[in-house]
């Protein structure tokens, strides 16, 4: 099973659209009008009918669509104690960017009233992991179907990159110490997905888009950080979350910001982003020093730059190229993706290719494209790769 899902020709970034019915029981529950259980209950609905309809697709790997976030940050920040965290949040609010022009950079105030890692919080105390919610969704998932279906986990990269130091140093006096109990509770949720049967873990890591990004680069330096020293300690701390996991394989998603607006001209869903800037200048030391199997990165833009730092990869390693935008409700034909996948193999073996969407498609808070468009765009990948391929099943 590892060589199979090392080798899977398509895959799934993790989120998928929440429907009408999940997204107005969270708001019922955040106005207190109903309880904890009974979300759960219709989270679980949403579950079972997105696995479904993966399986019908043909998917050989399976996602949640985590129904049971409404950030995908919620893994790691809902999972401990220890950060400030307002008693209060409005998810829809916090996550909203300040600039809703489509196909502009969408900022949030990272100072601002919201959650942990969607906002740069301060520590009170230790952090402690006082639930897995990771584990909590494998193991509903898994034993929905036979496929396989993977997890995703925080990259400590993002974890640190949204961690208020300044304002903890009562709590912890280095950023490394903070970054050593990181490192420490994302190997327990590893650990307890293992356990569970997972073979398939994905890192979520749209952070290290920052170490290309000018305005990323020059927010670090007016914090008195070093951006090289900055990417080196994450590369350090990602490496050791999955040091010494056999039988599992790790894959790494990298992107620039999944946030959607609506084109007010034609009221369809259209693509921002947060960060720009191509692979280039950070390809060859990303590439060779994270130890991941499978790469997720983001294609469906010119912002990524071109397929050239794919001459990088290392032989053993695999590129799923997310050449299906999620940010955008125009479905790509399968002649396209195939057309871009014949491009990128120029620079790299085909074998050594796969294909996803450049992101996951919900997000709670965010536009997003229609269900039925969803569902579209994935069976255009399963399309595209069995022409590449061959038949996947």
């Amino acid at each position: 099973m590892q060589s199979s899902l090392r080798s899977l020709r398509v895959d799934q970034v993790g989120s998928l659209v929440n429907p009408q019915y999940l997204i107005d029981a969270y708001r019922k529950f955040e106005a207190g009008r109903i309880d904890e259980q009974e979300l759960a209950t219709v989270q679980d609905h949403a579950v079972r009918h997105v696995v479904l309809a993966q399986e019908k697709l043909g998917f050989p790997i399976i996602s949640d669509g985590e129904m049971r976030r409404r950030n995908f940050q919620d893994n790691f920040s809902n999972s401990v104690s220890g950060f400030d965290v307002p008693k209060h949040i409005s998810y829809e609010k916090s996550l909203s960017g300040i600039n809703a022009q489509p196909l502009a950079r969408a900022e949030q105030n990272f100072e601002g009233h919201g959650p942990a890692i969607v906002m740069r919080r301060r520590a009170l105390a230790p952090i402690q992991l006082v639930k897995n919610i990771p584990f909590d969704e494998f193991n509903f998932a898994s034993k929905l179907t036979k496929v396989p279906v993977k997890a995703t986990i925080l990259s400590a990269d993002r974890i640190i990159q949204r961690f208020d130091y300044d304002g903890s140093r009562a709590v912890y006096k280095r950023r490394e110490d903070f970054l050593a109990d990181v490192i420490k509770l994302s190997r327990e949720m590893v650990k307890s997905l293992i356990s569970a049967g997972c073979r398939y873990i994905q890192i979520d890591a749209p952070g290290y888009t920052a170490y290309v990004d000018e305005i990323s680069i020059e927010r670090m330096r007016r914090r008195g950080e070093d951006p090289k020293q900055n990417l080196a300690m994450s590369i350090a701390a990602d490496n050791a979350v999955i040091e010494g996991f056999d039988n599992v394989v790790f894959g790494i998603h990298i992107c620039r910001g999944n946030a959607r607006t609506r084109d007010p001209i034609t009221g369809q869903v259209v693509a921002q982003f947060h960060r720009e800037g191509a692979y280039d200048e950070i390809a060859d030391e990303l590439f060779n020093s994270l130890n991941h199997h499978r790469w997720l990165l983001e294609y469906d833009s010119r912002r990524a730059g071109s397929f050239d730092p794919l001459k990088y990869f290392p032989k053993q390693k695999i590129a799923v190229l997310g050449l299906v935008s999620t940010k955008s409700s125009v479905i790509e034909s399968a002649d396209l993706i195939k057309n871009q996948i014949d491009r990128a193999s120029k620079f790299i073996n085909i074998d050594q290719l796969g294909l996803s969407p450049q992101c996951g498609f919900g997000g709670f808070g965010h536009e997003t494209i229609t269900e039925d468009e969803q569902w579209s765009k994935l069976e255009q990948i399963m399309k595209a790769a069995n022409a590449i391929w061959g038949r996947l099943h």
